[in-house]
This record gives structure tokens, sequence and C-alpha cells, in this order.
């Protein structure tokens, strides 16, 4: 489907037949409601049908929408999406390398703040340090955000924990409240200690302002974690395997893409420091062992702090001293401590 689809003929015909659910509409009445010819509507019709719209029709009965298939394109993550400028705008595709790619050329060919790239699946997703993500089909949600902040490149740091906040709250929400949603530093979402979600941001620069951020968010749904590629198996889970039943796809992506909007703005207008109380209701890292990965330098190890209001990771090191941790892979050893838990 091109990114258009949202657009076009099919979605005329769809939305007509959802006006008039609680009855059949006949291929005459919606040619003259649409300005089409029948076999106009025949063909449209047949669109809808191949990409999983059930669609009841008989000869002379009418057109009857009956339901619809799981799939996040457009016009339905936006139909009911109450948000101000995020997913007005959406590109949609069936599988694609890595939507942080597509975005990425978006925002450099200058895509609108709030445009997002949906994929049912990706072929080279991406993680931080470019580690690979696992993106089977028509299970997850793998979205990617152009952002145009008005920032400088300071806050960007903080950017990618606001968004990890966003993430954290939506599934702690679909999970009504449930204990064991954490936020690890710096951009993971976990589950009773296993990854649900992953947030990666690639950044675009003038001078010391930010000029674009594309936001990619990789949320395990539904996916089987027999599916899992071995190595991820021990410590990767889903929201469906965590809850037992199996998540609204589309109800999940307008929940996070509303909730993302609130953050960003509110990021942007009053300061990370606004959604501090937010972020250390999930942040369970405090008091814990963890060995850093430091970009290009040796292992650290040592016991967390908490993260500086610059977004930066404090740890003490065995010696004693304290450091700043900018960026790095983080590793951690034991549970979080009982008081930290949340209730």
């Amino acid at each position: 489907m091109s990114p258009s689809a949202n657009r076009d003929g099919p979605a005329s015909v769809l939305s007509a037949l959802r006006h008039g659910a609680d009855q059949p509409q006949s291929g005459q009445n919606l040619a003259e409601q649409l300005g089409v010819s029948r076999a106009q509507v025949w063909k449209d019709v047949s669109v809808l049908r191949e990409r999983g719209y059930r669609i009841e029709g008989t000869p002379g009965g009418g057109y009857q929408l009956a339901d619809i298939p799981d799939r996040l394109f457009p016009e339905e993550v936006q139909r009911g999406l109450k948000t101000r400028w995020l997913g007005h705008m959406i590109d949609y595709f069936p599988e694609v390398d890595s939507t942080n790619r597509v975005a990425l050329e978006a925002a450099l060919a200058g895509a609108p703040h709030g445009q997002a790239v949906i994929a049912e699946a990706q072929s080279a997703g991406r993680g931080r340090l470019g580690r690979p993500f696992f993106s089977p089909p028509y299970q997850n949600l793998y979205v990617s955000i152009v952002l145009r902040p008005r920032l400088d490149t300071s806050a960007a740091a903080t950017l990618l924990l606001a968004a990890g906040i966003s993430v954290a709250e939506t599934v702690s929400r679909l999970l009504d409240n449930a204990k064991g949603v954490e936020i690890k530093w710096p951009n993971d979402v976990l589950l009773d200690g296993r990854k649900t979600s992953g947030i990666l941001m690639e950044l675009g620069t003038e001078e010391a302002r930010l000029s674009h951020a594309v936001l990619g968010i990789g949320v395990n749904l539904n996916v089987d974690p027999n599916l899992f590629p071995e190595e991820f198996r021990a410590r990767a889970t889903s929201l469906s395997q965590f809850s037992g039943a199996r998540v609204d796809r589309l109800a999940f992506t307008r929940a996070l893409f509303e909730s993302l909007e609130a953050t960003i703005e509110a990021h942007q207008e009053n300061g990370w420091e606004s959604l501090v109380p937010r972020f250390e209701s999930f942040f369970q890292m405090t008091g814990r062992e963890v060995t850093v990965q430091q970009i290009g330098g040796d292992a650290l190890k040592g016991t967390v702090l908490g993260v500086q209001r610059s977004g930066a990771l404090l740890i003490q090191n065995g010696s004693g001293q304290t450091v700043e941790v900018l960026a790095g892979d983080v590793t951690l050893s034991g549970p979080p401590p009982r008081e930290r838990m949340r209730t």
C-alpha cells in the first residue's frame, strides 16, 4: 500500500460503509454518494477485501462492513485519534528495512512535525548502538516519528527519556497499573525485568539547536515469546505474554500517540524538570549494581545514584567516585531494591 492510501478511493468507500454500518448499502447508492461508477465501487470493495476488511454483500443485497483487519492502516489509526499534530500524516508500509531510515529521509526532505512512519514488519530494525530489533510481522508496533522541537541540543537526552515516560505510562495503563513496569536508562521499558520496548532517537542539528529528531519506538505487543531469537528469549517479553490477553494494536497506538504528544509538549514548554516525578515513578535503577559498556571506552561497574537533570546516569564506581555517564549499554545486576518497587 502506498503512503497516500489513506486518501484513495477505497478509503472513501470504507468511510461510507462505516457511516451506514447498521444496514447494507447498495452499489448504486455508494456510487451516487461518491460520484463514481458502480464498477468503481466494486473495484474499491475488492481492494478493501484484499487488505483484510470483511465486507459482506450479495448481488442485489448491498455491501456491509462486518469486520476490520488487525492492521495499522493510517485510516484506522487516525480514526478516533485525539491529537493536534502527531500522526495526522502517516506513511504505512507492510515491511521496510527500518522505519527510522524512512523517517530520517522524510525529515531531510522537509516532513512536518509529527509525521509518522509505521511498518508491520522490519527486515533490519535497529536499536541503540546498531543492535538489531526483532520485528516479526503483524504482531507489534514499529513506528518512527519526525519531530521538530524548539530545543537546544543539550536537551536532546531528556527528550529521549520523556518518550520513555509515555511508553511506560501507556503500557502501565493497558495493564491496569500492574507492578513491574520499569524504565531502564536510557531507552528501554521493561516488564518484570524483561524488555518489552526499545526507543531510538536520531538527531539533526543546526548550530546549537535541533533541526529535527526522529523518534523510533518498537513495542512487543502480541509476539509469541517462542518466536524470539534464542539470544533474546531470556530477556524479552510482550504485553500479551505478560497479561495473558491479546493487545488491540490500534488502540495501543492511538493511546501512545496521544501520550507522546502531551509529554513532548510538556517537555518543550515546561522543561525536563516538570517530567521528573513521572520518570522517577518508573525508574528503579537507583541503588542497583550495574555494568556500563561505554562507547569507545572501558566497561564501568558501580552503583546507580540516579539520573542528572541533564539526563546523564550517575554511578558510584568501586573507588567511591561519582561518574557521569552520557551514553552506553547498561546491564543490570540483581532485582531492584524492594523499597523502590512501584505500588
